[in-house]
């Protein structure tokens, strides 16, 4: 691997100090007021040229210009700051201190590189034009990108191309992997409610059992994407939950199902939906009880990258890392990602950096690897000063 400049390499500890410290204090979506604090004030302390706070709940905002001042042209790079409700089982020194929170997902290592970004090139400024660091709320499940967006980010914020970095368990450290295209999963989740009439199991003629007919629900959602959705169109429907009943004697008066649909098509995503409500009513009318299905939050679009922004980050990770370490065509997850929103609005390109052999995501064992930090402050350090002026059209 090339060698990264000698100022990044020399944070490491440093970067790890902060990592660390996130990683002891989690916070969950839209709770993130340590977290943000944090990032607002060493922000402040590097000497960026703005700040902003609160944006969509408890997204932050970072502005440093280059070299010739305000104007120009301006990129985002863009980094989550929320845990997932884990009981972590690390065992860890910096273990999560607050019960049934962790960083299971490496934000808080996100959260560092960018930090380690804008902390290396206030002292720098080697580029021309603006960029926007933007820390965000809320990803995991919360969609904070749309609610950033709502709230006016890109009014106030205007890039040209907005940038986005996950780690991977399994990938090398030192690796890092580009796609242009589907990169992660439309995602959008449900509950389905099942309202009968309950009674004593020893006389279920008596009841209209909710049970039976969620049963008999689950079964026929798996059809929608065997024998509706094209075969060469990925998609998943996953039922996760049915809760019924609370008695060995008794037929429950409701039960409810909840899951998850998948897919990188806006229009099969609108596909297996239809084809839900429509399951659902026959299903009710068979059973002759009431079903009602509620697709709770704003579901995520899928994340797909621009051709160009991916080419050119390619060959900032080429320049950056050397070839051997870059993978062009990194396949493609049905995992969502709210980055999803960004880019829909700019064009954007979401990368990923390997975490080495560590535990998966979202596995409460999972832990950030502290050595891949001053490899993504590289990334993002390289990718501004290649980007602004203005080398990409």
């Amino acid at each position: 691997m090339k060698p990264i400049p000698n100022s990044i390499a020399a944070q490491a500890g440093e970067l790890a100090e902060w990592r660390q410290d996130f990683h002891r204090h989690p916070e969950l979506g839209y709770q993130e007021q340590r977290t943000a604090a944090k990032v607002a004030e060493r922000l402040d302390g590097f000497g960026l040229d703005g700040v902003e706070t609160g944006i969509g709940g408890t997204g932050v905002i970072g502005v440093l210009h280059g070299r010739g001042g305000p104007g120009g042209a301006a990129i985002m790079l863009r980094a989550d700051m929320d845990a997932l409700p884990i009981e972590e089982a690390t065992g860890l020194p910096h273990a999560s201190t607050n019960p049934g929170t962790m960083h299971a997902c490496g934000h808080d290592g996100h959260t560092t590189m960018l930090l380690g970004a804008a902390k290396y090139l206030a002292g720098t400024r080697n580029f021309d034009g603006t960029v926007y660091f933007c820390f965000q709320p809320a990803e995991e499940g919360g969609a904070g990108a749309k609610a950033m967006l709502d709230d006016g980010l890109f009014e106030r914020y205007r890039p040209r191309a907005v940038y986005g970095m996950h780690n991977w368990p399994g990938l090398p450290l030192g690796r890092f992997a580009v796609k242009d295209g589907p990169v992660l999963a439309a995602a959008s989740q449900f509950d389905i409610t099942i309202t009968g009439s309950g009674g004593h199991a020893a006389a279920p003629h008596e009841t209209r059992d909710p049970i039976v007919a969620g049963a008999h629900l689950v079964t026929a959602l798996q059809t929608i994407v065997s024998r509706i959705v094209d075969p060469l169109q990925p998609a998943v429907l996953s039922v996760t939950r049915f809760e019924a009943g609370s008695a060995y004697n008794v037929i429950p008066g409701s039960a409810l199902l909840a899951g998850t649909i998948r897919s990188f098509d806006d229009d099969v995503q609108r596909q297996i939906i239809v084809e839900m409500e429509r399951h659902c009513a026959q299903t009710a009318a068979a059973f002759g009880v009431e079903i009602e299905i509620d697709r709770g939050c704003k579901p995520y679009p899928p994340t797909l990258n621009d051709a160009t922004q991916a080419d050119f980050t390619e060959a900032v990770m080429r320049e950056t890392f050397g070839d051997a370490n870059v993978q062009r065509g990194h396949p493609p997850t049905m995992a969502g990602e709210d980055f999803s929103f960004f880019a829909r609005e700019v064009p954007g390109c979401y990368v990923i950096i390997g975490n080495g052999d560590s535990a998966p995501l979202h596995h409460p064992a999972y832990d950030f690897n502290d050595e891949a930090a001053p490899l993504g402050v590289a990334y993002w350090a390289r990718l501004v000063e290649k980007a602004l002026p203005g080398e990409v059209a």
